[in-house]
């Protein structure tokens, strides 16, 4: 019975799943780079497409499509070792993304597969995460991660596991990098930072105007906080380095939006 002042609950069942995830991310090597991206001429594009076409391109969808560009030019960023040591590294780039829908009546964040993603278009990527967040399929998926979520916590922990085990399984399951956000819940600037499974996670913060130099004048310019994670064990630094570099000037020069905006 719960005392004066005090309201006691169950906690739900979809945090077991966090709890696990995090515990057995927790064990990894990573190494967290915070970087700003200048989005201005990013955003500009999106809100020409939305007055031109009636509908918003998805923010996330463009991050994603830039992600698998820059790991085409640079693959072993997503690369894996198996237990065996052994570097498994995969041409496909399946991003996992979080998809905002509503469940119990409350939105959250629920993960999604978008596969090949460094052969899709941006068209064809927003398209699949819209019809994620209503798609009746994926939400028999969700009943099914639900049972798993019943089952004991070393059993359920054993999937965490796949990474270092299994990385060809991992990728089946869950995707070779994933992209989650903090900014989808939120606005104004800021990072989030946190632990992961993958080789590789973006963690997408806050969007924030602020003074940027173009050209030897200042000018108002936004800047998106990003939060680059990479598994020290597989991934030394300066290839890092170069691959955030490439995914900078992707970002910045709006890749994909210039051909959406011409057709």
């Amino acid at each position: 019975m719960a005392n004066e002042g005090e309201t006691v609950g169950s906690v739900p069942l979809q945090r077991r799943g966090t709890v696990d995830y995090m515990r057995m991310a927790g064990r990894r090597s990573v190494v967290h780079g915070l970087v700003e991206f200048d989005v201005t001429e990013a955003r500009q594009r999106i809100r020409t497409l939305e007055t031109k076409t009636g509908e918003k391109p998805s923010f996330t969808a463009f991050l994603v499509v830039c992600l698998a560009r820059a790991l085409e030019d640079h693959p072993h960023v997503q690369a894996y070792r198996d237990w065996r040591g052994r570097l498994v590294q995969f041409e496909d780039v399946d991003v996992n993304v979080l998809v905002e829908r509503q469940i119990g009546g409350s939105h959250v964040g629920v993960p999604h597969v978008i596969r090949g993603a460094n052969r899709r278009s941006l068209e064809s990527v927003h398209d699949e995460i819209r019809a994620a967040q209503t798609d009746p399929d994926d939400r028999r998926q969700t009943r099914v991660a639900s049972l798993g979520l019943r089952l004991p916590g070393p059993v359920r922990r054993l999937l965490w596991r796949l990474p270092q085990v299994s990385p060809r399984h991992w990728k089946r399951v869950a995707g070779t990098v994933a992209v989650t956000s903090v900014g989808m819940f939120a606005t104004g600037g800021g990072w989030g930072i946190s632990p992961t499974n993958y080789t590789l996670q973006l963690t997408v913060g806050g969007i924030d105007r602020k003074p940027g130099l173009v050209d030897g004048e200042i000018e108002p310019r936004e800047y998106l906080s990003l939060t680059v994670t990479v598994d020290h064990d597989v991934v030394d630094g300066a290839p890092a380095a170069r691959f955030v570099q490439r995914l900078r000037e992707l970002v910045e020069a709006g890749y994909g939006l210039e051909a959406e905006r011409e057709t």
